[in-house]
């Protein structure tokens, strides 16, 4: 009942009637991607991230909570994909959803590894739950769908910057001898994760734009995620290093690696979000679209760097994939 209701409020949306003008006509067949990394508590390392504490803590702290933000994803794309009919926005959800569910299931096995080197993931998991559960999980649905484009726009920034920079990205530091790690699952985890960020970055924007459009309610999702993902995230980034070794509570040293963590995250000149504060805030423009921002030619080039059949640093990861069916729409 509940599901028809929603359907006949979102189906007055005249940009409901036709399909989305602004595909990325690049990305329309986008694969469903299968992983095996066997991860191996052995063979972490814990400064990944430009052999840096505090840098590294803010990745595992986002790690830990995105897994709640991708289920969110897939249960609003789920819910919103019955109310599309275009054929290949359609596709294109489910391709989103088939992506975004390996995702939390792979980064859920990594965080495991992260629980078995003493970092304070079940703490991190309590804490997550009771935000979710008490708070974003009842939001009514047009809010998840606003919230959902919103997250996708800061994970597209992020993706973004680790294939376009070639000074702080996760994707520089393997040419690198003075950064590059010997954890290499943790690298392909993190390079694939940005490149499938990317590949689909457009696909929950779409969906908000045939099904609701209205600017404001865009505004209050990007605030929401704003608030998450530079607040909630960072905060975890912050005391995660403390929670695992309250050495560093006294420690000259770490107070050292933070100076250039912070310039690696927050940094104007190489910082992730620092040096693009610009892309994150274009989100604001009415017509903004995140095919604005093209990243086809670094998708192009990363896809053979990660997945060249003969030596792709994720082919040895690799098992298999496949696109979803064009399927026509049903009213």
């Amino acid at each position: 009942m509940l599901t028809q209701v929603v359907r006949k409020i979102f189906l007055t949306r005249s940009g409901n009637e036709t399909a989305c003008k602004q595909h990325n006509v690049a990305s329309l067949n986008i694969p469903i991607r299968h992983f095996d990394f066997k991860f191996d508590k052995d063979e972490l390392d814990s400064k990944f991230y430009f052999q840096t504490v505090l840098g590294s803590a803010y990745w595992q702290a986002l790690s830990i909570f995105l897994t709640y933000g991708e289920d969110l994803v897939i249960e609003t794309a789920r819910f919103h994909r019955d109310l599309v009919i275009d054929p290949v926005l359609k596709q294109r959800v489910t391709s989103l959803i088939g992506q975004e569910a390996i995702h939390s299931k792979i980064h859920e096995e990594w965080n495991e590894i992260l629980k078995d080197n003493r970092f304070p993931v079940t703490l991190y998991r309590f804490l997550a739950d009771k935000v979710f559960d008490h708070i974003f999980l009842r939001f009514p649905q047009p809010m998840k769908l606003s919230l959902m484009a919103a997250i996708e726009h800061f994970t597209a920034v992020i993706a973004q910057h680790m294939m376009v920079n070639t000074d702080s990205s996760i994707m520089a530091m393997m040419d690198n001898p003075l950064t590059r790690t010997e954890d290499n699952k943790t690298m392909a985890l993190w390079m694939w994760h940005m490149l499938e960020e990317s590949e689909h970055k457009d696909i929950a924007y779409d969906i908000y734009q045939v099904l609701s459009g209205n600017y404001w309610l865009r505004v209050s999702g990007f605030v929401l995620a704003l608030v998450t993902i530079l607040g909630l995230v960072s905060l975890g980034g912050i005391m995660l290093p403390y929670l695992h070794s309250p050495r560093y509570l006294i420690s000259r040293r770490y107070y050292n690696d933070v100076k250039d963590s912070l310039k690696l995250l927050v940094g104007r000149k190489y910082g992730v979000f620092g040096s693009n504060w610009h892309h994150v805030f274009d989100y604001l423009r009415r017509d903004f679209h995140p095919n604005d921002h093209d990243t086809t030619e670094y998708l192009e080039f990363y896809k053979k760097y990660l997945l060249d059949p003969e030596k792709g640093l994720l082919t040895p990861y690799f098992i298999k994939e496949f696109v979803p069916p064009l399927r026509t729409a049903t009213a």
